[in-house]
């Protein structure tokens, strides 16, 4: 049992580097001009269980602070993923 416990937390903090690493990307190529990733993509990473590693980025790199209607999405999925985890 203690084996599943600990592939699900290796999944969710390779997952939550993996959200990490998207939104970095995407604020590196907001300042550049270059082609952005999609912000259904972000929200999808978060909702999949990377909204901590979305939090961190957000806050780190102030990328999609200000954008409110990605807020409200972004925090409709965190509630989304909280009240899944807590029905498992």
């Amino acid at each position: 049992m203690l084996n599943y416990y600990l592939a699900g937390a290796a999944i969710l903090a390779a997952l939550n580097l993996l959200t990490y690493v998207v939104y970095a990307r995407d604020k590196a190529a907001a300042r550049a001009g270059r082609r952005r990733t999609p912000e259904n993509t972000l929200l999808l990473l978060g909702l999949l269980g990377g909204w901590p590693g979305a939090l961190v980025a957000q806050r780190r790199l102030r990328h999609k602070t200000a954008k409110t209607s990605f807020q409200l999405r972004f925090w409709l999925t965190v509630i989304v993923n909280l009240g899944a985890f807590l029905l498992i």
